[in-house]
């Protein structure tokens, strides 16, 4: 997958070289281009931002250094390309959505700054997508978690190619408590079902345990999850507590 980033602070990206990220790059699974759009600017100063017209707070993105940018990157590659604009207004990213952005060839991430865009500019994305309800100092962090989401989910950046379909999300569900070595810490012990050997039994406890993880920690997440009827009766099992 080929990336481009378009920022004005191109030294916020080098987290992106450290970690499963930066073994994808030198793996040429990944290849992420970090471009500073001040340097297509007209102005003499590389100015990229101005008072919007009509009055109001702060300063907004003008279009011309983005659309310039933007041509550079289709004149390298004319492929098709996902333009993404990082924008509290857009889709909520999440776990389905980085998996869909992982068959991409080539994204492309917008990454603003000050009080917003010029509207024009959002003509250039084919998406525009928000982390959260909230409101950052710019895109740059945003565009980070997204692209870390959605590597893992290209062939070959993460070592167990099955570890980003069984996280928290992937089936609409929180992942199940884990354990490792030792078996006992501090008086607190290892699940004996995990130490039993038996796969279908241990299958069947992180399963329930995801079910009633979510259930806790975000119900809401169950309206959406494809439950089959043996998990409707687990999970009416845990209501009756409440009920009471």
């Amino acid at each position: 997958m080929k990336i481009d980033i378009l920022t004005l602070f191109p030294n916020m990206f080098q987290a992106l070289n450290e970690s499963m990220l930066g073994k994808a790059q030198e793996k040429n699974l990944l290849q992420i281009n970090i471009c500073d759009f001040r340097q297509y600017s007209n102005d003499k100063h590389h100015h990229v931002d101005d008072t919007p017209y009509g009055g109001g707070a702060g300063m907004l993105l003008q279009p011309q250094p983005f659309y310039r940018a933007v041509d550079a990157i289709n004149q390298d590659d004319a492929g098709p390309k996902r333009v993404i604009l990082l924008d509290p207004a857009g889709q909520r990213f999440d776990q389905q959505l980085a998996q869909e952005l992982a068959q991409e060839q080539h994204l492309v991430f917008l990454c603003g700054h000050y009080e917003g865009f010029d509207y024009r500019i959002e003509q250039l994305a084919t998406d525009r997508v928000s982390i959260g309800d909230f409101v950052l100092t710019g895109g740059e962090m945003a565009a980070m978690m997204m692209i870390d989401a959605t590597a893992r989910f290209i062939p070959g950046v993460l070592g167990n190619g099955q570890s980003a379909y069984s996280d928290s999300f992937a089936q609409d569900l929180l992942e199940y408590p884990q354990y490792t070595r030792p078996a006992e810490y501090r008086g607190m012990k290892v699940p004996d079902v995990l130490l039993s050997g038996n796969h279908q039994k241990i299958a069947q406890w992180r399963h329930e345990q995801a079910l009633k993880r979510t259930w806790l920690q975000r119900p809401d997440l169950l309206a959406q999850a494809a439950l089959s009827s043996e998990d409707q009766q687990f999970l009416e099992k845990l209501n009756q507590p409440r009920q009471k």
